[in-house]
């Protein structure tokens, strides 16, 4: 393959013919906007532009001879297939959040040469580990530089979609009150001024809602609060007059998109910025005056949103019994269509289960996009079926169905494995381990405060005492009608730190897995709220937390290995089948209760 019939070789071609004009020798394209999202809207999808990746992570650097990508273990199996033929280099990374590139970079160029990278979409801490470890090599870096901008003619626009407010019941939280609270924190700080980019921080605060990113109902744009009242920054008419007429009342007021760092840059002298180092670009912190005094530490709304209020753990209860019904309708037609005899695809999957979220109260879409993997397919954890590339599900094996959606009351997050056929005793085996560390954090209980990584080895203990692990973290913190992976709690291999400290309300995902490269996989995901619990001893050596399992929906038993499990075990999973089984009876009828009632009858020993 050469650059005649590849177009991701002639797109990486017209990159290079700009870094040459720019003089740059070397060029990073991180997966980032200027609100550091995860999720990126088309205009920021500039690694996946030039490589044809399209996996949610990963780091791609450009020099004027070679090419390299850069991914961990949950994308390797995809990102090998998408750049067969490329001239792209796969570089395999330990952790989504490795800096491997870095040192990459640093073998690649000589002294005096230039690694280019656009200052708007750059994380100010990578910028700061960029300058350290270039600058010990005597490499330059550039920040002043878009280098797609030349290289992609058809670049997509800012969105336009308008936003629309959040609205009670499901808002518990007037948007005063948010703004108030952030106040105190920025009071404690010394703040006369704090800026929020990222976008998730920004809707949470003021109570707003948006579509520029698929699957996250946030909008682009970054808000400069002072003591009195602030500034949000967005795309001309995207608030409609009503809601900037509400934003108003509570001291919000309208100004363009692209004038942030103009603002910043006319901030008084006396003025002290509060910035969470890690949630905003290099590009917005230059623009402060050096007179301005910088307080560095996390975005304060961060934090608070992170502890869903009790009136808010209501309505995310509700939402997680209309998922757990949508699925049980869901199950029952597919169980039901394969007993007739019909062939159903992985595409057939995500159609069919998202048609039954959306008959449900309060959906508003799809949480992520679904992952329907049969046997080989289930292997690669961040899998998605195209209308390309998909798989039949027929004969034997294991079907892994990781799907959620978004409602008024709060976001779901599920992943079931379901033998279809008839199924091995290795397959058994995979999937009753893997059961056991979703069990065993589950009914953990923990002194507040714990750091979410010291959790961890909880889920994995049960695989490796048969010298068995899985690449990708344990768990995630979830949002509130917001986006489906949200900070600061990690459950994860991740170096502890203090912001991960577990706080009741925090929600967070429990979702130990095994993969067989080029077999089957298998993962088992329930959703979890931090709550208070008494102890034997009263409390006497601190608060306890323990795990409310917020996912209803069955568990598969047929596909257990009751030989590995002890009867403690065996007693969580029928009293959670039990909750189940109560709290979805009411909402189905017909063939889904009757699947319902089937799926949740007591495991026996």
């Amino acid at each position: 393959m050469d650059t005649r019939t590849s177009e991701t070789r002639l797109r990486i071609e017209r990159l290079r013919d700009a870094l040459i004009a720019s003089n740059v020798h070397a060029v990073l394209v991180p997966s980032s906007d200027p609100h550091l999202s995860e999720y990126l809207p088309e205009r920021w999808q500039g690694r996946q532009w030039l490589s044809g990746f399209d996996g949610s992570a990963g780091s791609l650097v450009v020099t004027r001879d070679r090419a390299a990508l850069f991914a961990d273990s949950r994308y390797w199996a995809q990102a090998e297939a998408q750049l067969a033929g490329s001239g792209i280099d796969l570089e395999k990374t330990t952790s989504g959040a490795s800096t491997q590139f870095i040192d990459w970079i640093a073998r690649q160029l000589q002294p005096g040469e230039v690694l280019g990278v656009d200052g708007q979409v750059l994380g100010l801490s990578l910028a700061q580990q960029l300058r350290g470890a270039l600058g010990r090599k005597g490499i330059k870096l550039n920040t002043d530089v878009d280098l797609l901008q030349p290289a992609w003619d058809d670049r997509p626009g800012l969105p336009l979609q308008p936003v629309y407010e959040h609205l009670p019941p499901q808002a518990t939280v007037a948007r005063a009150d948010k703004l108030a609270r952030v106040r105190v924190a920025m009071a404690t700080a010394a703040a006369t001024h704090h800026l929020v980019s990222t976008v998730d921080d920004v809707a949470w605060l003021l109570n707003l809602r948006g579509s520029d990113v698929e699957c996250n109902p946030v909008f682009i744009a970054h808000l400069l609060l002072d003591t009195q009242g602030g500034r949000l920054f967005i795309g001309s008419g995207k608030v409609p007059a009503d809601v900037a007429a509400r934003l108003s009342a509570d001291g919000i007021e309208l100004a363009a998109y692209d004038q942030a760092a103009a603002a910043l840059a006319t901030l008084p002298a006396d003025a002290t910025l509060l910035i969470d180092p890690r949630r905003v670009t290099l590009g917005l912190r230059e623009a402060v005056p050096a007179g301005v005094k910088v307080v560095e530490q996390i975005n304060p709304s961060t934090l608070l949103k992170s502890r869903k209020t009790p009136n808010e753990a209501h309505f995310i209860r509700e939402a997680m019994a209309e998922d757990g019904a949508a699925m049980c309708e869901f199950y029952a037609e597919f169980e039901a269509a394969l007993a007739r005899g019909e062939r159903w695809s992985e595409l057939d999957v995500d159609t069919r289960l998202s048609a039954q979220r959306s008959k449900r109260k309060g959906f508003v879409g799809l949480s992520f996009s679904t992952i329907a993997g049969w046997m080989a397919n289930g292997a690669l954890p961040h899998y998605r079926a195209t209308a390309e590339s998909f798989a039949q599900i027929e004969g034997d094996g294991l079907l892994l169905i990781d799907s959620g959606g978004q409602y008024l009351g709060g976001t779901t997050d599920i992943t079931r494995v379901w033998p279809i056929g008839t199924v091995s005793a290795q397959q058994k085996r995979d999937y009753t381990l893997v059961l056991k560390g979703t069990m065993a954090l589950s009914r953990t209980r923990f002194p507040r405060g714990t750091l979410s990584p010291m959790l961890d080895a909880i889920a994995r203990a049960p695989l490796w005492e048969h010298g068995l692990d899985y690449g990708h973290g344990t768990g995630h913190g979830v949002g509130y009608f917001m986006n489906v992976h949200e900070g600061p709690q990690s459950i994860s291999k991740a170096i502890p730190e203090p912001a991960m400290a577990m706080e009741p309300g925090m929600i967070t995902s429990i979702e130990p897995g095994l993969y067989r490269p080029g077999l089957w996989g298998v993962r088992i995901e329930n959703l979890v709220m931090n709550v208070a619990v008494e102890t034997p001893e009263k409390n006497a050596f601190g608060e306890m937390l323990a795990f409310e399992t917020l996912t209803l929906c069955p568990i598969a038993t047929s596909c257990i290995d009751k030989s590995l499990l002890r009867a403690d075990e065996i007693a969580w999973l029928n009293d959670y089948h039990a909750t189940v089984r109560e709290r979805l009876q009411p909402l189905v009828s017909g063939p889904a209760l009757a699947w319902l009632l089937e799926r949740t009858e007591p495991l026996t020993a």
